[in-house]
């Protein structure tokens, strides 16, 4: 079906009000605000009350538990036998140099106070669990700045490189600290350099299609066919706003987008505008009308009217979800055929390590630091999620690359998470207040439209995708969907993190996955029987989504050829700093 390219190049839309949810009236605490604000942007958005008041609950239950005070002043000066304290699976002190005299007393030394502290900051009798959480995590976090893999002199593996070299190491890992140190001050400044060697739309990204559509919030691409049919059912998809889409369209052999075209599928993508202070009081519920259902509409208008394949990945998925729920709620359940979530939390009780800093302090002072902005700069999202991973994200690389001289080999995937993006001021102060906060979506307090939308009408059927090692959508978080729907159900945990999980392409060494299927109105198995009792596979994920798509579309036409729009994929929107 021919449809006319739209193009909308208003301002972004009007901020929507939902179920009479009064506004704080910003412009009488404009004073408090500016205080919060300075306080926010010194302590990179955390709030100083917060962590008082988690540290005096320890604190003080600690004092009154002479008990847990004997265990651990007799942990602390008992003579403990030589080698490792904890299995030696640690990869700051995997080389076979951390076994001699005196690295290894090094080792064990650490290892023995990081397990003292985590018996220290746990199992505290009368202590609230999100306070243990918080000080068990700034301890951990406090010990792995003083590793002594971070340093050159108790590090046998920094000091064996610096003898081979000469002490070129050290030469070049000080011209990678300025370089760095160079474009942390130019993007501070909100200057935009792109030094990747990995752009999109010349080796990444390069799906070929096309722009078909466009508002001021976002942009919609259509990619060309490569099979002769297709499903009849096209399909969508909503990635977070939080990143640009081109994750799931990275290079051609770990494009999930090429790998759906080429499977038979007529496959959109929303591209996210990346905003800046003029979008200051747009809304969640403006990216889901103006945004997610805005280009829903669109896709069916330009596929006959054919019902969608919907698939959402991180914030993109819970968006989705609510979505799902608004259709069902308002008689529109058969537009949409299936619903897929990758990495997506829709109950936010149990969201893993991003959640020791979602409390009502915490979101007061960044909720402060967003009003000063206008936004969410992506740099200082980038370092809260640096911070959950520091061992990894922050002291590895400092051995690597500044004690050891070696850059990291860079990767589509490390150049696109250094893509970063913004979030407006009203819109991510909802979704942490609404969603995070107060878990409106999962008890049913969400409103979509001044009226309350409830996962529990969905209807459809779902396949829904955990990652084992994601930090910032946990799968046993993921799992929760379970309770909260009684449709058709199809569960997959896959090996990888949060992206690299999801960006699992057939022939990916190592991967595999657990899957599991629920039938509507079974009962409810719990999340450590499912993983007992599932079946491992190996191998990529995708192909077994891709069956479940062909048995959910209801036949093939012929393909649905691009033939013209607004532009070449990858659009514009994703090139914007």
């Amino acid at each position: 079906m021919r449809r006319d390219l739209t193009e909308t190049t208003a301002p972004f839309p009007a901020p929507q009000s939902d179920c009479g949810r009064p506004r704080t009236n910003v412009k009488d605490h404009a004073l408090d605000r500016a205080a919060h604000a300075m306080v926010a942007a010194t302590t990179s958005g955390l709030s100083p009350a917060s962590i008082c008041l988690a540290w005096l609950d320890w604190a003080l239950h600690l004092a009154v538990s002479p008990g847990k005070c004997m265990d651990l002043a007799r942990d602390a000066t008992r003579n403990r036998p030589p080698g490792p304290v904890v299995p030696t699976d640690d990869p700051r002190f995997s080389a076979s140099a951390w076994q001699r005299w005196p690295f290894s007393a090094y080792r064990d030394a650490f290892l023995q106070v990081q397990q003292w502290w985590q018996d220290a900051t746990t199992g505290v009798l009368g202590v609230d669990r999100h306070h243990e959480q918080v000080v068990s995590f700034l301890a951990r976090q406090m010990l792995d700045a003083f590793a002594p893999s971070n340093f050159a002199l108790t590090n046998p593996v920094v000091l064996e490189a610096a003898i081979r070299s000469d002490g070129a190491n050290f030469t070049a890992g000080a011209r990678h600290w300025i370089e760095d140190l160079e474009d942390y001050s130019t993007r501070s400044r909100g200057e935009h350099i792109r030094r990747s060697p990995y752009v999109p739309g010349r080796n990444v990204a390069i799906t070929p299609g096309k722009v078909v559509w466009r508002n001021s919030l976002c942009e919609l691409l259509q990619y060309s066919p490569s099979t002769a049919q297709v499903a009849r059912e096209p399909l969508l998809i909503v990635p977070s706003w939080i990143m640009k889409y081109y994750v799931l369209d990275l290079q051609p052999h770990n494009s999930l987008i090429r790998y759906l075209v080429g499977e038979g599928y007529t496959v959109f993508t929303i591209s996210w505008r990346n905003p800046g202070a003029e979008a200051r009081d747009v809304g969640l519920n403006d990216y889901l009308s103006h945004g997610l259902l805005a280009a829903f509409d669109e896709v069916r208008a330009r596929c006959s009217g054919e019902a969608v394949h919907a698939v959402g990945y991180c914030l993109g998925g819970t968006l989705l979800a609510i979505a799902a729920a608004t259709l069902a709620r308002d008689g529109r359940a058969g537009e949409l055929r299936t619903v897929t979530l990758l990495a997506a939390q829709t109950d936010f009780t149990d969201p893993g390590e991003l959640g020791l800093f979602i409390d009502a302090s915490a979101l007061a002072a960044l909720d402060s630091l967003m009003w000063e902005q206008g936004f969410l700069d992506g740099a200082q999202m980038a370092a809260a999620f640096q911070l959950l991973n520091a061992r990894d994200l922050i002291w590895s690389r400092v051995m690597s690359e500044y004690l050891l001289g070696r850059r990291s080999k860079p990767s589509d995937l490390m150049a696109w998470n250094a893509d970063t993006t913004r979030m407006p001021y009203r819109m991510h102060s909802e979704y942490l207040t609404q969603l995070f906060l107060h878990n409106d979506l999962a008890e049913g307090r969400y409103c979509v439209g001044g009226r309350p939308v409830a996962l529990s009408d969905i209807a459809q059927p779902m396949f829904v995708v955990g990652t084992e090692r994601d930090h910032v959508s946990p799968w046993r978080s993921v799992y929760k969907l379970h309770l909260l729907t009684h449709n058709l159900l199809t569960f997959v945990l896959t090996a990888g993190g949060h992206n690299a999980g999801i960006v699992s392409e057939p022939g990916h060494p190592g991967r595999h996955y657990r899957r599991a299927t629920r039938g509507q109105g079974a009962p409810y198995r719990s999340r450590q029987a499912f993983f007992d009792e599932a079946a491992v596979v190996e191998g990529s994920w995708w192909l077994c989504w891709s069956r479940w798509l062909r048995e959910q579309s209801s036949g093939v036409v012929d393909a649905r050829m691009v033939a013209d729009g607004l532009g070449e994929a990858p659009g514009a929107y994703v090139l914007e700093p």
